[in-house]
């Protein structure tokens, strides 16, 4: 029998599935790195936090005590962390995978970070051999539990060929947008127009509560037009019952909203809009909401207009 291409890319050496080393295990690595377990792939996964890698390895996954050890019999090591500095971290740290890099030659990160370092990442890490790609996600830890993240990817095309299978476990829209750090660009893009959104939702709601209208059937109106969008449908609800629970955290949000604001300073692009979300970020922030979903907003707009959500 002959393989395709796809089926060698998910082939290790042993001809067996490829190893997979997964770090970090937050709320959307977990997710994923339980996707990629159901889907057969062997998991070697590490964490900073010894509960999440306990957790996964009861799931099945065997441990890795660094991102050296995870990538030491891996095929492809996958990184989901929270910002550039613990990716930067495990690429050029103490044992990092600049010097111990992933038996197959491959790191995929799908933090969202900033595209300047992933360009740098890749560069030196090319120069001794390993391919990087940038392939930050959307969907939240909904589209993370249920395999369905959209997956935006920078760098090069055959890198990329030979990491879809494994995005195919994760997600369900899988796109190559372009050479290094294009991933993260078009991530934040994606970011500046979900904060702005949630920025109008929270108006709208903001004004009807004012003016004495019922909310959820405001909500349901606005679905039924042009003014429908995911966020109104999945976090509206959240909204009007004053529900902060954490599912993408406003601390996330707004380091999100750093970097677009940090790619279109360097570009010289005026983002006039972001610049007044990424305010009212801040403000929730300072009123201790970090930790907090991203439908908090609404609570700034508690706070202006002097009115407890409903």
């Amino acid at each position: 029998m002959t393989l395709d291409q796809g089926q060698k890319d998910t082939m290790g050496r042993n001809g067996q599935n490829a190893t997979v080393g997964f770090v970090g295990l937050g709320t959307m690595g977990r997710e994923m790195a339980l996707n990629l377990l159901k889907a057969g792939y062997p998991v070697c996964a590490y964490d900073v936090r010894k509960e999440a890698i306990d957790d996964l390895v009861t799931q099945g996954a065997t441990r890795a005590e660094s991102p050296a050890e995870a990538a030491r019999d891996s095929d492809i090591v996958i990184s989901m962390l929270p910002d550039t500095p613990q990716v930067e971290e495990i690429v050029y740290g103490e044992g990092g995978l600049l010097t111990s890099p992933p038996r197959g030659l491959l790191l995929v990160d799908m933090s969202t970070i900033s595209p300047v370092a992933v360009r740098r990442m890749h560069a030196d890490l090319k120069a001794v051999g390993v391919e990087f790609l940038d392939a930050p996600v959307s969907g939240g830890p909904v589209g993370a539990k249920n395999a369905t993240l959209s997956i935006m990817v920078g760098g090069d095309r055959d890198a990329f060929m030979r990491a879809e299978p494994f995005f195919q476990a994760m997600g369900a829209t899988i796109t190559h947008v372009g050479e290094a750090g294009a991933g993260q660009t078009v991530k934040l893009c994606n970011q500046l127009v979900c904060a702005i959104n949630i920025q109008a939702i929270c108006e709208a709601l903001a004004l009807g509560r004012a003016s004495g209208v019922d909310l959820e059937q405001l909500r349901n109106v606005l679905l039924g037009g042009s003014a429908a969008s995911w966020m109104l449908d999945k976090l509206g609800p959240a909204m009007i019952v004053g529900d902060t629970s954490a599912g993408f955290r406003i601390d996330l949000m707004l380091k999100d909203l750093r970097l677009v604001q940090e790619q279109a300073l360097s570009l010289s692009v005026p983002l006039p809009g972001t610049a007044l979300v990424t305010s009212q970020y801040v403000e929730a922030r300072a009123h201790g909401e970090g930790t907090n979903g991203n439908q908090s907003l609404f609570r700034v707009y508690d706070r202006m207009t002097n009115q407890a959500a409903n």
